[in-house]
């Protein structure tokens, strides 16, 4: 059994007019037509909270140079900021 809750909201006229219509049309309720608003809404929250992948990114090339096999972090972040201030 679904519960349900009665409840008040404050919707500007026009929405409200503009909603009533598309129900209408629909031949559907204005609480159905928000019940749907707000499942697509809270449906959309929870694409939007999936955690963040990072994409698979590759580059053209070799490899590792020869000579910086074995080289630790802190060669290698050096080699990478060169030039660039860090």
């Amino acid at each position: 059994m679904v519960a349900h809750m009665k409840t008040t909201i404050d919707i500007a006229d026009p929405l409200f007019l503009e909603a009533k219509r598309l129900a209408e049309r629909e031949g559907t309720t204005l609480k159905a037509l928000v019940e749907t608003g707000l499942r697509e809404v809270l449906a959309g929250q929870q694409r939007r909270a999936r955690p963040f992948t990072l994409r698979r990114a590759t580059f053209k090339g070799k490899g590792l140079r020869r000579e910086l096999e074995g080289a630790h972090w802190q060669q290698l972040r050096e080699l990478a900021y060169e030039g660039r201030g860090a």
